[in-house]
């Protein structure tokens, strides 16, 4: 498939028409919006906007979701119009996080990742507990809070286990390796999270072990698109098994409340 048609196919599938579990989806002639139902970050996934419009939209949108009192991200890709756009969101407040490349490969029968052996010491997480020592790995490697979206998975996961996949590498009772992946719903893709590995514990091919434990749930579910937004740690390895960049992505975060 061509990248311009690949890029009008992802847009369409994940970006226009997709649904997420605890958010409410809202569509207008500007933009799609998703709303959390659970206090969490809501987001705008995507837009339709002109130099004409642009700056009255970015207004009517801090408004919107200042009298919902709620943050939100504002998800702009690098095909984007206008193309200025993230200069526009600068302008009105929003905090323009790095970019991500967004990765796709297509799935073939005989792709090096379908036939990948995985590490016995690798297993797939259901429970609750398994989540908590994601959101603990994850905390001691970015030093952040994953509090939330520990939640958000356990919800989900609770919700439609059947969208949701995570893997773990466990050595001597710890996890030192996570990653998981989003079934989309009415799509072909499935978007791929996670791939943190402790310090002590890199260098072995776990990222590349829990990568083909998603593909090969994938394809075995009858998807054939992998979507991932990259770090540029990631990107190289990505690339030695054949993703492709579709594009850049921003996260965009909304002006505070108070400004």
């Amino acid at each position: 498939m061509e990248k311009e048609a690949l890029i009008s196919k992802f847009h369409k599938e994940l970006r226009q028409y997709a649904e997420v579990e605890g958010y409410k989806r809202e569509a207008t002639a500007d933009v799609v919006r998703h709303i959390s139902q659970f206090g969490e970050k809501s987001f705008i996934i995507a837009s339709n906007l002109t130099d004409v419009n642009v700056e009255k939209v970015i207004e009517q949108e801090v408004n919107y979701f200042r009298k919902l009192n709620q943050p939100f991200e504002w998800k702009v890709y690098s095909y984007d119009k206008p193309s200025n756009l993230k200069e526009r969101l600068a302008q009105q407040g929003f905090t323009i996080e790095d970019p991500e490349a967004v990765m796709v490969l297509k799935l073939e029968p005989q792709h090096a990742l379908l036939s990948e052996t995985t590490p016995l010491h690798l297993q797939e997480i259901t429970d609750e507990q398994g989540i908590q020592d994601i959101v603990k790995l994850e905390d001691t490697i970015w030093h952040v809070s994953h509090l939330e979206m520990g939640n958000r998975l356990w919800r989900v996961k609770q919700a439609i286990p059947e969208a949701l996949h995570l893997y773990g590498v466990y050595e001597d009772d710890q996890l030192v390796s996570a990653a998981w992946m989003y079934t989309e719903n009415k799509s072909s893709f499935v978007s791929l999270w996670g791939g943190s590995t402790l310090p002590d514990y890199r260098g072995r091919g776990y990222y590349s072990a829990l990568l083909a434990a998603r593909a090969q749930k994938a394809f075995e579910q009858g998807y054939r698109y992998l979507t991932v937004d990259a770090s540029p740690m990631s990107r190289p390895i990505l690339e030695k098994f054949g993703f492709c960049c579709l594009a850049y992505a921003y996260p965009c975060d909304s002006p505070s409340n108070n400004s």
